[in-house]
């Protein structure tokens, strides 16, 4: 959610948004079931429903009564927090209870996490065979008392029928990224609540990186006495307050088991994730000897692919040993990851040392002398009775891994072949293409965007994920666990965009992984997002309103008119547009056909659910003179052709931090088909971004200048065609912020329409330039 649009959209939490006006719109009698994921079989009756009100008893019955006891307590808070009704945990047996939870081990329920849930003669019934089961009844029973346009505090009517459910996959995951930025405590707890309400039972927790190592080890006090802390390079001076304040953060042995324990209270379970023999940069800050060139490196404040690799030696082996028993003591999880991907070989191989080891251990390469020391470590832990976990780099240069280590497949390119390969070789294999369920990856190319990697990765792309790779067999489709995302955090520096990049990704991580394949479809799904989307606005979480949010494209008209067609990425909802300035309601105006506006218009435009439920707050659109002799940078092509990454700025004292579309390396964009002819001037605003790229500087594309100095250059129809305007730089490429720079249009433009050039000289790793905006004037 943009921060312009965060007032308005929860202004409306106290009436669950039933309408951006306020008023609401008439829900039905019984309102249909809108669940998320979509349970494996749900059979509403024809006819009859159970009212919920406020101060109804809700009793547990049956085996483990305190567990029970504590989820039917969890259930009515969230409730509470939710719909606002206020129900009552009975504390003996209730003969009137409106709802019950009971648990029976021999009850006829197809998995020890599935639950029936049976709604009729006036009561709601959650039947399971574990404490465990019962907890995603109770998920599944909230949503049924948030039904479409439910309203704040009111009685619930709640259709009779039956409901058995259980999950698809047992790995459903999502994996939070520490090192490249820390999270609190008390945040980590609200992501792993919201997870559980979603059904996704794996938090995979990546502490341990190159730009800080997150978990406090009493064997090894360097670690995070040297290893947490790094120079506030970049925006991070904006976290610490400046650039002489380290960012630093980690996790004593007393958060993470906190951490494990609110988790597991919530059927979540916290593996960790311990990355080897790369992303150990900060390892080596502590320890120097872990490396192998003896030198002490700073913890890394780029992003990227480190060169600094662990020493595959006995010391370091040992080492390894040491902090997984700790980790071991500190995570019951039968799982522990040991990473094993991005290692940049090019110290191991220009150590004498570490050559002379593969050579007496008859290996043929680096990649091999990986896979046997990711051996040893496997090893370690299945001695000690955990599985481990692993990426799946190795099996994409060819080498093998341990048959019992569970793959975590991100490269989904080629129709999962590397996928593939792990189960043909017989591994365990968890599906979380970059692709599609990378959720740092920006979601729209909307203007106020936020931050993240290319490519884009949508709503719909994360509900498009094929989690059975083509060409498996039946046979090895059953060694697919699951389904994960990846929140990595190198652009994530606050827990507001943590929020945004997660939700509502989740709602089809959830289906994907919980969901039956015959029950996959992606209209079903955008029509129970209304009612998902209210739960979350309750909840307070932060969400993207990206997939819904109008966007529009403008060209001209006769008579000096706009012509405007609106869409949004979903394909859902219906958007009401006003022209005055106002705020859409859910009764303003419908858009059926491309409007045709005159001059001087501010089109204003939302997207409005059935319902009435505001899915997107309202973006605008200014027509009038400037409008087509003008571009936002995130609007303008890459020269590359590649698609650009989506890259904050440094906030101003006015504004929150701006966000640029940039080609990384390559500060030049395209403006096709700009139709500028008779102008005279040209206006950009631009910022040159601190360089925090790492490995990307090797493909860094230098111009340059005609003269000394720097400076953006416009040119009509290529890269090297006429000069159209050079806008020196000066002393101002140095400021910080943004800096606004004017020139005149040093050859004059006929009429029709050109395509231009626009980049900036001198060497990005300098400094990245990225492209606000541009105008041109007559």
């Amino acid at each position: 959610m943009s921060p312009m649009a965060t007032t308005r959209l929860f202004r409306c939490l106290m009436t669950a948004c039933l309408a951006a006006s306020g008023a609401a719109t008439a829900a039905p009698a019984v309102p249909a079931w809108s669940l998320l994921p979509q349970p494996a079989k749900a059979n509403p009756a024809a006819s009859g429903a159970v009212e919920i009100a406020d101060g109804a008893v809700v009793a547990v019955l049956g085996a483990d009564h305190e567990p029970v006891q504590s989820i039917a307590k969890r259930f009515v808070q969230h409730v509470a927090d939710t719909n606002g009704l206020h129900l009552r945990v009975a504390t003996t047996a209730a003969t009137q209870a409106s709802i019950t939870f009971e648990v029976n081990p021999a009850a006829d329920i197809a998995d020890e996490s599935g639950y029936r849930i049976t709604v009729d003669n006036g009561s709601i019934r959650v039947t399971a065979r574990t404490p465990r089961g019962a907890f995603y009844g109770s998920a599944t029973l909230l949503q049924l008392l948030t039904p479409n346009g439910w309203a704040h505090g009111a009685p619930v009517k709640v259709a009779n029928g039956v409901i058995d459910d259980h999950p698809r996959f047992a790995w459903r995951a999502l994996l939070l990224d520490s090192g490249r930025h820390f999270q609190s405590v008390a945040d980590i707890k609200k992501l792993i609540d919201w997870m559980s309400l979603n059904k996704l039972n794996v938090l995979l927790w990546h502490v341990t990186e190159d730009q800080g190592w997150r978990l406090e080890i009493p064997k090894y006090p360097e670690l995070t006495r040297i290893g947490a802390c790094r120079q506030a390079v970049g925006l991070d001076s904006e976290l610490t307050g400046g650039a002489d304040q380290s960012y630093c953060g980690y996790y004593t042995e007393a958060d993470a088991r906190e951490i494990v324990r609110y988790a597991a209270e919530r059927y979540v379970d916290v593996v960790p994730e311990f990355d080897l023999p790369g992303h150990s940069q900060a390892a080596i800050a502590a320890y120097p000897w872990l490396g192998v060139t003896g030198k002490r490196p700073a913890v890394w404040t780029d992003w990227g692919v480190s060169p600094w690799l662990l020493n595959p030696n006995d010391k370091t082996l040992q080492f390894v040993d040491d902090v997984l028993d700790e980790m071991m003591a500190l995570f019951p999880s039968r799982y522990i990851s040991i990473g094993g991907d991005e290692a940049d070989k090019q110290q191991w191989n220009a150590s004498p040392d570490v050559r002379a080891q593969m050579q007496k251990l008859k290996l043929a390469n680096m990649d091999q002398l990986q896979s046997w020391f990711m051996s040893q470590v496997a090893a370690h832990l299945i001695q000690h009775g955990r599985t481990p976990v692993g990426w799946d780099d190795e099996l994409a240069e060819g080498a093998t891994l341990p048959t019992s280590q569970v793959v975590m497949s991100w490269h989904g390119d080629h129709n999962e072949r590397v996928a593939l390969t792990a189960l043909k070789q017989g591994h365990d294999v968890v599906m979380t293409p970059q692709e599609s369920l990378y959720f740092d990856h920006y979601q729209s190319n909307l203007p106020d965007e936020w931050a993240g990697p290319s490519p884009i990765a949508t709503l719909r792309d994360a509900y498009d994920t094929i989690v059975i790779p083509k060409g498996a067999t039946a046979a090895q489709a059953q060694h697919v666990i699951g389904v994960q995302a990846g929140l990595w955090t190198e652009q994530m520096r606050t827990f507001a965009h943590d929020q945004h990049a997660v939700f509502p990704r989740a709602a089809a991580l959830a289906e994907l992984g919980w969901s039956p394949a015959s029950a996959r479809d992606w209209n079903s799904f955008v029509q129970r997002m209304p009612a998902q989307l209210a739960r979350y606005r309750a909840l307070g979480i932060g969400y993207a309103d990206s997939a819904f949010a109008p966007a529009f494209n403008v060209t001209t008209a006769a008579t000096g008119a706009f012509h405007v067609t609106l869409s949004n990425q979903a394909g859902f909802g219906t958007l009401r547009y006003t022209t005055d300035g106002s705020d859409p309601t859910n009764q303003s105006t419908a858009y059926s056909q491309p409007l045709t506006l005159p001059a001087n218009t501010t089109l204003r435009v939302a997207a409005f659910s059935a319902d009435g439920f505001e899915l997107a707050a309202s973006r605008t659109q200014v027509l009038d003179q400037t409008t087509l002799l003008s571009r936002d940078g995130s609007a303008l092509a890459t020269c590359s052709k590649q698609p650009p990454s989506r890259i904050e700025g440094s906030k101003s004292a006015q504004d929150d931090n701006p966000r640029y579309a940039v080609d990384i390396g390559n500060a030049c964009w395209l403006w096709p088909q700009a139709s500028i002819g008779g102008t005279t001037h040209v206006a950009i605003t631009a910022e040159r971004l601190t360089w925090r790229f790492g490995d990307e500087a090797k493909d860094a594309v230098v111009r340059h200048a005609t003269d000394a100095a720097d400076e953006f250059e416009i040119h009509a129809d290529s890269c090297t065609g006429p000069l159209l305007a050079r806008l020196p730089l000066g002393s101002a490429g140095q400021a910080k912020g943004q800096l606004h720079l004017e020139g005149k249009v040093a050859t004059p433009v006929g009429a029709g329409v050109r395509t231009l050039c626009i980049f900036a000289t001198g060497d990005p790793r300098d400094g990245q330039w990225a492209l606000a905006r541009m105008a041109f004037s007559k």
